[in-house]
């Protein structure tokens, strides 16, 4: 059975208030990153209630739009500008291949990972968003294994706009992204 989508936030705001969320489970103690996937058509209603949570509920919450944090890196480099200058001289691939080497995407250097770990406490669930708007250049599952290091005493729980089932992620529901295992599907679909 399909659930709708105010149906599953309901059950993901059961899942994050559950006393044991959060907590290593599991064989192995995995880690503690789940995600949320979901129609990207939902995408306002999944922000509206992603804010909804961080506004109801006392939870040590800290979001982090993808969009918004690469803007911010670009920005403290003073790259942004320029990104604009590249892209109208050589185009959008160009730029891509640009703001990746200078978010040193999947080294052991990656901005993404230090701007998220710094801003963060070890009793703070982390909330990833911003996926879906800030492809090609970040990859969901790029930030995923990036972030495992990083966030060992963390939960995460990353709002994916496609479909993932607990090994492949799919963007948008079209595009196949790389593989991702060890993540928990937080709410069935």
């Amino acid at each position: 059975m399909t659930l709708l989508i105010n149906e599953r936030f309901d059950e993901l705001t059961e899942a994050l208030q559950h006393p044991n969320f959060g907590r290593p489970s599991g064989k192995g103690n995995e880690i503690g990153f789940h995600i949320f996937d979901y129609d990207p058509k939902d995408e306002w209603l999944v922000r509206d209630h992603v804010q909804w949570i961080k506004d109801r509920f006392s939870l040590p919450i800290k979001e982090f739009d993808l969009w918004e944090v690469t803007i911010d890196i670009l920005k403290s480099k003073g790259f942004l500008e320029k990104t604009f200058e590249i892209e109208k001289r050589d185009g959008s691939e160009r730029v891509y291949a640009a703001i990746k080497s200078t978010l040193r995407l999947a080294t052991k250097e990656d901005l993404i990972r230090k701007y998220v770990s710094d801003r963060i406490q070890p009793e703070d669930i982390v909330f990833i968003t911003g996926i879906g708007r800030v492809y090609p250049l970040v990859r969901a599952h790029t930030v995923l294994n990036n972030l495992q290091g990083a966030l060992e005493q963390n939960t995460l729980v990353m709002f994916y706009p496609g479909t993932y089932n607990g090994g492949t992620l799919q963007l948008f529901n079209t595009l196949l992204d790389d593989n991702y295992y060890r993540a928990f599907q937080i709410v069935e679909r």
